[in-house]
């Protein structure tokens, strides 16, 4: 069974591999029940206890497939799930920011088959003004009276939700204001061998994102993090680029693009007993901060992979 760790304050005990169930590598967003309950078979075996989706994933599919899966396998109670909630510009023009996270969660929730979830994490990437980048909300948004924060508290004291937490994107300063309120208990993060940027200082011709260290304020107030694009999109992973790549504006074609070069480049300077996925999966799990890498998985001996690269030099 796979190790654990400590998820910040939270008091629950996460596996250090998580399942994640979005658009990449597409297996939860699609409709293929078999696949998708022989995925999860493997990781209860694994002892991998942490699911992470979303409301936008698949517009609801793969929480749909999570449920389903879980059902049939009797594992609702062996999880813990985390979903999200995204607040699009075109809703909060037309209704209150409590009633869109209300219902966004009790959807969720029926999807799912279950009465709570372990957290609720805002799906939004938070920067100065609203949609510096697509969907972008500001940390007002968040934090003022009748805001984000306030609507998803509601719901955790109703015992719908059991924690709170944030996506890391966008303005590393403007997240380092929900940081420092000290109302989330998590957050996930891209950290990878190909961007480092949420742990240390970029490099003077960095070109890529910088998420400006988040992951050491996370830490020094005491989250949870959770790593994310773990194999920078299936780049480091030489394979094809999923069909969400073609279209998603938060981490495009051209990136992928240059990640797979990149990525190609790291594997051929490793040694002969290291693998470009065994290094992927120890780097993103190196961080003293790190409680948890969420990976995408589409067959169950991609698990059996990731789990061998715990051990792996």
């Amino acid at each position: 069974m796979i190790p654990q760790r400590p998820l910040g304050q939270t008091g629950l005990d996460v596996s250090v591999l998580a399942l994640g169930a979005g658009p990449i590598p597409e297996l939860m967003t699609r409709d293929d029940a078999p696949a998708q309950r022989d995925v999860l078979a493997r990781a209860l075996e694994h002892g991998i206890n942490w699911i992470d989706t979303a409301a936008s994933y698949g517009d609801g599919r793969s929480e749909t497939g999570i449920g389903r899966a879980l059902a049939d396998l009797d594992a609702v109670e062996a999880f813990q799930i985390a979903t999200k909630v995204r607040l699009m510009p075109e809703q909060l023009a037309r209704q209150p920011i409590a009633q869109i996270v209300r219902e966004s969660v009790e959807s969720s929730l029926q999807r799912l088959g279950v009465s709570t979830v372990a957290l609720l994490q805002l799906h939004n990437s938070v920067t100065p003004s609203r949609g510096d980048l697509p969907t972008s909300l500001t940390p007002g948004d968040v934090l003022d009276p009748k805001g984000i924060l306030e609507a998803m508290c509601e719901l955790q004291s109703e015992g719908l939700v059991g924690h709170l937490g944030i996506t890391g994107l966008g303005d590393p300063d403007s997240l380092r204001r929900l940081i420092a309120s000290g109302q989330f208990a998590t957050v996930q993060v891209p950290y990878h061998l190909l961007n480092p940027t949420a742990a240390e200082p970029a490099a003077v011709d960095w070109i890529e994102t910088d998420h400006g260290g988040v992951i050491n304020d996370c830490g020094t107030a005491g989250m949870g993090v959770f790593a994310i694009r773990v194999y920078a999109g299936g780049a480091l992973l030489g394979r094809p680029p999923a069909e969400h790549t073609h279209t998603t504006k938060f981490f495009p074609m051209d990136l992928y693009e240059r990640d797979t070069r990149r990525g190609r480049e790291i594997g051929d300077a490793l040694p002969e007993d290291s693998t470009l996925q065994h290094s992927a999966v120890r780097f993103s799990l190196d961080h003293p901060a790190i409680t948890s890498a969420i990976i995408g998985f589409s067959l169950p001996e991609h698990i059996d992979q990731a789990v061998a690269a715990l051990a792996a030099p």
